[in-house]
């Protein structure tokens, strides 16, 4: 009979792709997870994962149990979610991780609504970027991520999670005070072709945004300065060190004597907010409300 414990390991080990990485991911040792791999091919008989120099990589075998992983996974977490609910599960800690603008636009305002409707859930807030933040979910290092649409993401009809639509916003052009842009109702794009630009670093989901916006108007962006904190992105516009796209939600709060912020012109460049659990989880009385919450918050 087949352990649902060396499952989980195998779909980290899928995730990871290295068996390094999803040790650390499950809090195991390496050898534990080797250990525990080769109990699962005695299980099924069949090998199930090939080492090579550059990681880990699933057999055909290996994809077989993976996609039945995926589905019995799943209704684990169902059948989590039933029990709970038949122990009423009205009290418990629920850990939730997003980035800064989404724990200020979503998150907080949730945790507050949680504590007049279900004062017995306890939230756990962990500032993760989007692209950090599912992973987490996959290895059960928290229970709910609020996280960015990026390239290489999880789909939505991903097996392994389940997708909670939040919000989405424009980023707006953030220039210098005396830029030659500055008097302009709106900025196009392409006029900022030649500029030296700010933004994250490769790997944050608003760093895809930028360049694809950049790109889609026919430009690579010159990207000399790096941050993920966009309060440092205008503190360097402000210095007249470049100019910057940045999400509307970010710039509420912020100094900007030093800058002028304008709608792109056209189609403007966007970020999709969504929150994500475990496929199955979406029904367990602690998460569902927190779920809930968090699309009440985001509501215009």
């Amino acid at each position: 009979m087949i352990e649902a414990r060396r499952l989980h390991i195998l779909r980290a080990v899928a995730d990871h792709r290295t068996v390094t990485a999803a040790a650390a991911a499950l809090y195991l040792t390496p050898s534990a997870v080797s250990q525990q791999l080769t109990a699962l091919e005695q299980e099924t008989g069949h090998r199930l994962v090939e080492r090579g120099a550059k990681g880990v990589r699933l057999t055909p075998a290996g994809e077989i149990l993976l996609a039945h992983t995926n589905a019995v996974l799943a209704q684990l977490e169902r059948a989590e979610a039933e029990l709970a609910a038949y122990g009423s599960g009205e009290a418990g800690t629920v850990t939730v991780a997003a980035f800064a603008t989404g724990i200020a636009q979503v998150v907080a305002p949730a945790v507050a609504r949680l504590a007049r409707t279900a004062p017995g859930i306890r939230i756990r807030v962990q500032d993760a970027e989007g692209d950090a933040s599912l992973p987490m979910v996959l290895d059960r290092q928290v229970d709910v991520a609020v996280a960015v649409e990026y390239r290489g993401a999880p789909s939505a009809d991903d097996p392994r999670l389940t997708h909670v639509p939040l919000y989405a916003e424009p980023f707006d052009a953030v220039v210098p005070l005396h830029h030659r842009l500055a008097g302009t109702s709106e900025v196009p794009l392409a006029d900022l072709a030649k500029d030296t630009w700010i933004g994250p670093y490769p790997g944050n989901p608003c760093h895809d945004v930028v360049v694809l916006a950049c790109e889609s108007a026919g430009f690579q962006p010159r990207l000399e300065h790096s941050s993920d904190d966009f309060r440092a992105v205008v503190a360097l516009a402000s210095a007249d060190a470049g100019v910057a796209l940045v999400p509307r939600s970010a710039l509420r709060g912020m100094d900007l004597t030093g800058v002028v912020v304008r709608p792109v012109d056209g189609v403007a460049p966007t970020r999709r907010v969504f929150a994500a659990v475990r496929r199955g989880a979406e029904g367990h009385p602690l998460i569902r409300p927190v779920l809930t919450a968090l699309g009440e918050a985001a509501r215009p």
